[in-house]
């Protein structure tokens, strides 16, 4: 099929990349590619390319990395070619999923039909940085994608399409992430379609709903036994695998993954006590309930099955699971 938009693609991560995959696929024309500049990753910290990047290079498609777009030679070069990348001529649309840099008005102005954004939440429902973690720690039952015309705003730009995914009990931010990439990978082309056809609207968000997806940071992710089995189930999922939720288990730190709420009689027992140790894993008492924790992982090793990893370290039952913080470090 022959499309007529030419399209700019600005992304950075694998989110990103199974979009860019999904319009190459339905044969539209990539001119040009922004993502982040090349990071240093691994045990050596060599360079390394995003993901979106490899990608464009498979398909030779020409790849800018600025460290700015407000300022600097980076800045122009990368304004220049969004105005002149298609044979000369401004884009059409430039897209942008999970790209790193904030978009100036030079920038959202250059195509010419602007810039649409691939957001993983129901907006306005988690606008911001981590919607899809965000999403899961507050226990929501249903996520999806908006294709966004973006304005200067934080998500604040109109809707042109939206597509609901529900959230399953076991979902973790690494099942959501890519249930939700593939999500927008198609909801992208559609909405492209509908813009060719000229069948397109963008409706204003509403002002009803609208949360904050803030940033996920490393503190968050330091368990507190206190807390009610629920709450910390949620928390477990959504910071898997980043940062991960850890605890201290005689000093040492050990994350906790695929969590479970179970009932048992833990009557009497402090928060963060072990209160069976089993081959499906091992149970926690919290400050409401337990959690059955199947996944384990010691500092510097892999991530393994709990009942392994406590017949390696000697977890028993009675013994407790301290909270990070007051004192502690990891």
């Amino acid at each position: 099929m022959t499309h007529k938009l030419r399209i700019g693609f600005a992304g950075t991560p694998e989110f990103a990349k199974v979009a860019l995959q999904g319009l190459l696929d339905a044969g539209y024309m990539v001119d040009v590619v922004l993502t982040q500049p090349d990071r240093p990753a691994g045990r050596g910290m060599k360079l390394k390319a995003s993901p979106v990047k490899e990608l464009a290079l498979q398909y030779q498609i020409p790849v800018l990395q600025p460290l700015s777009l407000r300022k600097g030679e980076d800045a122009a070069h990368a304004l220049e070619a969004l105005n002149t990348a298609a044979d000369g001529q401004p884009l059409d649309v430039l897209v942008v999923a999970a790209y790193g840099l904030i978009l100036p008005q030079a920038v959202l102005d250059a195509p010419r039909l602007g810039c649409l954004n691939i957001h993983g939440s129901l907006l306005p429902r988690w606008r911001g940085a981590a919607p899809i973690q965000r999403a899961i720690q507050a226990g929501d039952s249903e996520t999806g994608v908006c294709i966004m015309q973006m304005d200067a705003g934080l998500d604040t730009g109109a809707v042109r399409l939206t597509r609901l995914l529900p959230i399953s009990l076991t979902d973790t931010a690494a099942t959501l992430h890519d249930k939700l990439a593939a999500l927008g990978s198609t909801a992208l082309v559609e909405a492209l379609k509908e813009m060719e056809a000229g069948q397109s609207m963008a409706e204003p968000q509403s002002t009803v709903g609208l949360t904050y997806a803030e940033k996920i940071t490393k503190d968050e992710g330091y368990i507190q036994w206190t807390l009610p089995a629920l709450e910390l189930q949620r928390t477990l999922r959504a910071f898997d695998p980043f940062p991960g939720c850890s605890t201290l288990y005689k000093g040492e730190p050990l994350k906790c993954f695929d969590p479970r709420c179970v009932t048992v009689d833990g009557l009497g027992k402090a928060a963060g006590t072990v209160l069976n140790v089993a081959p499906e894993g091992i149970t926690i008492q919290t400050g409401q309930g337990a959690l059955l924790l199947t996944s384990l992982q010691k500092a510097g090793s892999k991530r393994g099955p709990a009942a392994q990893i406590a017949q390696s370290i000697g977890i028993q039952v009675g013994d407790i699971f301290e909270s990070i913080g007051q004192g502690h470090s990891a």
